[in-house]
């Protein structure tokens, strides 16, 4: 292994004598790059944003936006990393730097007011200019009534935040401005036109990103490691069952900076090939553990419905572009988005150590608060959903905000209902926020399960639900809010699956 080393604006530098915790943000900041800035260390507010080139989707690499407050720097050794600063075209000596599109965008359409926050703007920005399946949508008129049609419509297709060059809002939906207001910085994202055929970030995105380097960087009482293989990492995590595992991070990135965690042993598996497939089999689709939501989204897309309506709805876009379910499950929080939508899938997880794998269906691997049936020497490799999928899905998140939030209640319906007679042939719900873990609603599921899907039927399931966990009072939702939450849930549901008469 070789000394650590990270790429920053096409400038190679040692993350040397930076401690093994430190995050990319702070070691940004100590090299001077004080665009990058620290608004909240948790990653809801897109202050810190820096690209990051990654495997693409649909060209060899991805200029991704991630938040830079919660990636050890120590898990970017061999990659590339562009800041607010990067993005600018040097001038002539003497002069400034010519603006980079979506800075000169935010300048003259007065997307910046005290300028906290816009350097995090500029990069979620930017990396949804080069997204490189981003085209034209809608006519301008038409795509600026679609947006304020949204605004004004919580539950309205996020499609409609489109502009006419084909730029999705929700690429800004972790990124906060305190003072401007949106509609300029969202009048800036509507009015950037394509990359030109110069542009030297736009080519970058055809050759391959930076190869996984193996890293075992120790400093300040602290080792955070890199392992070139899956076998590696098993081995390791047998030897050294005290080990952190770090996948996307934006977690443990929190840990690290509000509450000062200091581990001093971090095995980042976020990498491997082996938890990074994505693959269609005859009976269930196999999703890697390591994918990050955002490659599984557009690998996917729309291909599991349920999903599809998860993914919006999971935190904000620069959290999707480092989350991944494998972290998702592995940290065991009962208020998790992505564990209810998988009970309903009846989704099974493939658990891997050192002596071999063994598949779990998920509603056996919860076994209490934060804590399952995985061993210290295992790990996620695998999220497996069967098929076929179950024909009338949906996904209710009830939040006091309708992105980047965390959920009070959130609740994943898969129904199988006769076309013929409307018979509900199967029921599958999973629950999130009611328990000290993720669960299924098995007394709903039974008293929907063989009954016609009408209002009776519907009203007296609903009642079976609100009585489903163990809810509690919190800052987010009283036990009582939840519970009423979760049996109106369902109303919604039939209401939105049928023409008939609903009452609450």
């Amino acid at each position: 292994m070789t000394e650590a080393r990270i790429t920053v604006n096409g400038q190679e530098a040692p993350i040397a004598p930076a401690a093994a915790h430190t995050t990319v943000l702070d070691f940004l900041r100590e090299r001077g790059l004080t665009g990058t800035k620290e608004g909240c260390a948790e990653g809801e507010c897109g202050a810190c944003s820096v690209l990051v080139a990654r495997p693409g989707v649909h060209k060899p690499t991805d200029w991704v936006a991630v938040n830079a407050c919660l990636v050890p720097v120590a898990a970017l050794d061999g990659q590339e990393v562009v800041t607010a600063e990067g993005l600018a075209t040097p001038g002539a000596p003497g002069t400034p730097p010519a603006l980079h599109p979506v800075q000169e965008e935010l300048a003259v359409r007065g997307g910046s007011q005290c300028g906290y926050c816009t350097p995090g703007f500029v990069c979620s920005m930017a990396s949804e200019y080069y997204r490189p399946d981003r085209g034209a949508t809608l006519d301008a008129a038409d795509a600026a009534d679609a947006a304020d049609a949204a605004a004004d419509a919580p539950d309205a297709d996020h499609r409609h935040e489109h502009g006419p060059n084909g730029f999705d809002l929700h690429a800004l939906s972790g990124n906060l401005c305190r003072c401007t207001g949106y509609r300029p910085i969202r009048d800036a994202a509507f009015a950037v036109g394509d990359p030109a055929a110069d542009d030297p970030l736009a080519r970058r995105r055809d050759q391959a990103p930076p190869e996984p380097v193996a890293t075992h960087y120790t400093q300040d009482g602290g080792t955070f490691l890199r392992p070139g293989s899956l076998a590696e990492a098993l081995r390791v995590l047998r030897e050294r069952p005290e080990a952190v595992v770090l996948s996307g991070g934006t977690d443990y990135g929190v840990e690290v900076n509000i509450r000062s965690r200091r581990e001093s042993y971090v095995v980042a598996v976020d990498r491997l090939p082996e938890l990074r497939d994505l693959r269609r089999e005859s009976h269930h689709i196999e999703i890697g553990a390591a994918l990050t939501l955002t490659e599984i989204e557009r690998r996917l897309d729309g291909e599991v419905p349920l999903l599809g309506a998860l993914f919006p709805q999971f935190a904000s876009r620069l959290i999707r572009n480092s989350a991944t379910l494998g972290g998702n499950l592995g940290t065991g929080s009962p208020i998790g988005d992505s564990p209810p939508v998988l009970l309903a899938l009846e989704a099974s997880l493939v658990l891997t150590a050192a002596d071999g794998e063994r598949v779990v269906p998920l509603a056996e691997y919860f076994t209490g608060y934060r804590q399952s049936v995985r061993r210290p020497d295992e790990l996620i490799r695998a999220v497996r959903v069967p098929l076929p999928q179950a024909p009338v899905t949906a996904f209710h998140k009830i939040a006091k905000r309708r992105f980047d939030d965390i959920s009070s209640v959130a609740v994943a319906f898969a129904l199988d209902i006769d076309a013929e007679d409307g018979t509900v042939r199967k029921a599958r719900i999973g629950l999130g926020g009611v328990a000290a873990t993720p669960i299924r609603a098995l007394a709903t599921e039974a008293a929907l399960e063989g009954r016609p899907w009408t209002a009776e039927t519907v009203e007296a399931a609903a009642r079976e639900l609100r009585g489903e966990g163990t809810p509690m009072d919190d800052h987010r939702a009283s036990a009582l809010y939840r519970s009423a939450m979760l049996g109106q849930s369902l109303l919604k549901l039939h209401a939105q699956t049928t023409t008939e008469a609903v009452s609450s």
